[in-house]
């Protein structure tokens, strides 16, 4: 009988595929975590809230929110 091998990859959790920039939707706002997308909303005073909470419970990120519609950062 042919014993099956495990390798150390079997293990291992497999990783999520991280969205790249050109796979953005075209419209409503996300929200950008130490230069990672990590949210998107509809509205901006949404996406602006949870940028600040998220800001406020953890000061040392850098935290801000992209309006796909303008290319532009609003101040959060």
């Amino acid at each position: 009988m042919r014993r099956q091998q495990r390798g150390r990859h079997q293990d291992m959790p497999v990783p999520v595929r991280q969205r790249a920039a050109s796979d953005a939707p075209s419209t409503g706002y996300a929200l950008i975590v130490d230069g990672q997308t990590k949210s998107e909303f509809s509205t901006q005073d949404r996406a602006i809230e949870t940028a600040k909470d998220l800001k406020k419970r953890y000061p040392r990120l850098q935290v801000k929110v992209f309006n796909h519609e303008t290319k532009a950062r609003p101040v959060s």
